[in-house]
């Protein structure tokens, strides 16, 4: 491979042109071919966990002006907040895709792709300056594709692209990269100065991602000191400028951690973990980390909270030390290697160290970028041993180190080849909410929230009974458990069993007084009992504690509606719709306040923008065909109703009211068909025997709907004076 001349950079480091641009081009290639190829079967992945409060439900996402909902996200969406430049990437994703979670796994991958070119950049650049190129230019591009490739593909790494709201790890790790890479161009290049703001650039808005890069100005430092100026004092002298905007972003974490007190209440000291506790669970967790960088498997979505230090961890405690020992002699002696320490160890700190993420005491996507320094000493010290090996002075020498390069380089094709098949695999465990959560518990089964998280999508799919034994078992491993209480509230409550919601609710409010969520879950399942004065009480105490809920604005509306407060059912209506464009109910139940104000149009569009987001909502078909009767068009009508009995085949109102549409067109047949119908199915529904009544009347069967009305004065039902006394002057009257 051929070679460019070296030439000298201001602030006296020599930097070396890259190598020729096709085997450059080729690598990018490989890497991003690879990536795409493991990463293919993500796109219908659904969002699952934190990916609910922190993109789905998250309303600061819903539009990008004016920008300060977007750039401060509510406590709720825990991921996201302190995190703006996540929050702006998905608010992106929102404004040109809406909830389509393909175009969510699209950017992620682009992020993750990205950040493979990022690390592809910095290696092979590090192996060409002229403290290592004597070992490792000629291979510097295919050292570095070989680290890129086998980072891109490993499967640790699909927590943070294939987890959607995991972009945080992923955009904070392209961050990272970026900003060394920059500054690497920068030292090397007769114009530094595009460079450095890059760098510093960059820095700042993987701040506003993820607090790992907090460690970046250092390992800048490190590098700058390890492979450029050869001391710490050097690298400042010559470069100041570009060490002092580094530090400046700190600022922005500062300003970013304090203004999201405790992160929502997930980070941070005086939580339910001390920080010793803390930390004594860390070393085990790391040493289980660098076991996955060699085989990684079982690869687990959640660890819980409840793992601490063990018994049986003292071999833990003593690798862990060592390793931080190994590091501070080599940044000493071997600065290139120890480089690769303290990249792991900085990057991990601020999760791995005293201050408590009390939601995951250990999670994968911590990985992310820690992982790229146990691949580049992987591949680039087991580069420098065989080199040394074939470069003995033994006949064939030459035929040797060429077989030996093949072979090398059929091996990296080998483990890419196995890692992103594996990824590939890993990432079918995603393929629903379910699978994922199943997995999990098969995985970590004293794990008490990934029992509850899996209760909770069973309850979406209608699998109650199953979810209630998981919701027990999490409640057995963890009695005071707030969320899953929770979670068995709405599975009692979906059952009909509304009082055991609300006691459920109640514990959870119990447990965690902040709890809006609970609040909102036991008013509705008061608001389904009747108690409206409850229901109300409860909303209004989540609204306080929640103001961006959506679903909340939305129901103390019908609420306000049912007590026949108007103008507060109108004012919280619109509200929830500002809030929540995307909440199908939220269209419904403004539709329903403007129907009783006589606002005919505006709510049939109310009705129709709920049908838009939730195609299958029988009760906003069901209302949209009462207004359009209210305004003369039964055409329209009989198709909503017709929609209706498709959705929903056993509701005798629907067959009800359809055949009350039929009468208004005059097709008796058709509406005495459905009205009996709706009979069949409820032979106590005084509806359909008084629509079935007149349309028997209208079609001259006059004793047929006297038999009807006398049917529905029997279950106690009123009948217009008018319709009496005309069926009482009707042909075949008794005298």
């Amino acid at each position: 491979m051929s070679r460019g001349v070296e030439r000298e950079a201001p602030g006296g480091a020599p930097a070396a042109l890259p190598p020729a641009r096709g085997m450059t081009a080729a690598a990018v290639a490989l890497v991003l071919v690879g990536g795409a190829a493991a990463y293919s079967n993500t796109f219908d992945v659904p969002f699952i966990f934190d990916d609910r409060n922190s993109i789905v439900e998250n309303p600061t996402i819903r539009r990008l002006w004016p920008p300060g909902p977007v750039l401060s996200p509510p406590p709720e969406a825990v991921t996201v907040i302190g995190r703006p430049a996540v929050n702006l990437s998905l608010a992106l994703n929102y404004a040109f895709c809406g909830l389509d979670v393909r175009a969510y796994h699209a950017v992620n991958l682009a992020v993750h792709l990205a950040a493979a070119l990022a690390l592809f950049g910095v290696v092979r650049r590090t192996l060409a300056l002229p403290a290592m190129a004597a070992r490792f230019g000629p291979a510097a591009t295919g050292l570095a594709a070989a680290v890129a490739l086998i980072w891109t593909l490993h499967p640790i790494q699909t927590e943070s692209v294939t987890y959607v709201v995991q972009r945080a790890e992923a955009l904070g790790g392209l961050f990272y990269l970026v900003t060394l890479y920059s500054a690497v161009r920068g030292a090397t290049s007769a114009r530094p100065a595009p460079w450095y703001a890059a760098a510093a650039s960059a820095c700042a808005l993987g701040m506003a991602s993820k607090e790992i890069v907090a460690s970046a100005p250092l390992i800048v430092l490190l590098y700058d000191r390890a492979f450029l100026a050869g001391s710490l004092r050097e690298a400042l002298r010559r470069r100041w400028p570009l060490y002092a905007a580094l530090a400046a972003t700190w600022g922005i974490l500062a300003a970013l951690l304090l203004a999201s007190g405790q992160r929502g209440g997930t980070a941070g000291f005086g939580l339910n973990m001390s920080p010793w506790e803390y930390l004594a669970a860390q070393p085990a967790f790391i040493v289980h980390y660098l076991r996955l960088c060699f085989w990684p498997d079982p690869l687990v979505l959640d660890y819980g909270w409840t793992a601490g230090a063990r018994p049986g961890d003292a071999p833990a405690y003593g690798a862990a030390a060592l390793l931080l020992a190994a590091t501070g002699v080599a940044l000493r002696r071997w600065p290139g290697l120890g480089l690769l320490g303290a990249w792991f160890l900085a990057i991990l700190a601020p999760s791995s160290s005293i201050v408590p993420l009390v939601g995951q005491v250990a999670a994968e996507h911590r990985m992310y970028l820690p992982l790229a320094a146990v691949v580049a000493l992987a591949v680039v010290g087991g580069y420098a041993l065989g080199a040394r090996f074939l470069a003995r002075p033994v006949a064939g020498g030459a035929r040797r180190r060429l077989i030996g390069r093949v072979l090398a380089g059929a091996a990296v094709f080998a483990l890419a080849a196995a890692l992103g098949a594996a990824t590939f695999r890993r990432n079918q465990d995603y393929r629903t909410a379910v699978t994922i959560w199943e997995d999990t518990v098969r995985k970590r089964p004293e794990n008490p929230r990934a029992q509850s998280n899996l209760g909770a999508v069973m309850v979406r799919e209608g699998r109650d009974s199953e979810a209630l034994e998981k919701f027990n078992e999490a409640l057995r491993l963890a009695p005071d458990y707030a969320d899953a209480w929770y979670n068995r509230g709405l599975a009692r409550a979906q059952r009909g069993d509304l009082e055991g919601a609300v006691g459920d609710f109640s514990q959870a409010i119990a447990l965690r007084p902040a709890f809006a969520a609970a609040y909102s879950g036991r008013a509705g399942a008061w608001q389904r009992l009747g108690r409206l004065d409850l229901a109300l009480e409860g909303y209004t105490r989540a609204l306080d504690l929640a103001p961006h809920d959506a679903a909340a604005w939305s129901n103390r509306g019908e609420v306000y509606r049912r007590l026949r407060r108007h103008d507060l059912a109108a004012s919280d209506a619109a509200r929830a719709t500002l809030l929540g464009p995307d909440l199908a109910e939220a269209w419904f139940n403004r539709g329903l306040v403007r129907q009783e104000e006589g606002a005919l149009d505006d709510a049939a569009g109310d009705y129709t923008r709920a049908l838009e987001l939730a195609p299958d909502y029988a009760d906003a078909y069901t209302n949209r065909a009462a207004v359009r009767l209210l305004a003369r068009r039964p055409d329209l009508a009989l198709a909503d109703y017709s929609k209706a009995i498709d959705l929903r085949p056993a509701d005798p109102a629907a067959w009800s009211n359809r055949g009350n549409t039929y009468r208004l067109m005059s097709n008796f047949s058709e509406a005495i068909r459905d009205c009996t119908h709706a009979l069949q199915l409820a032979p106590d529904y005084a509806p359909a025997l008084l629509n079935r009544a007149i349309a028997y009347y209208e079609s001259g069967a006059y004793d047929k709907a006297r038999s009807d009305v006398e049917a529905c004065r029997r279950l106690g039902r009123q009948v217009d004076e008018n319709f009496l006394k005309a069926l009482r002057e009707a042909p075949g009257a008794a005298p």
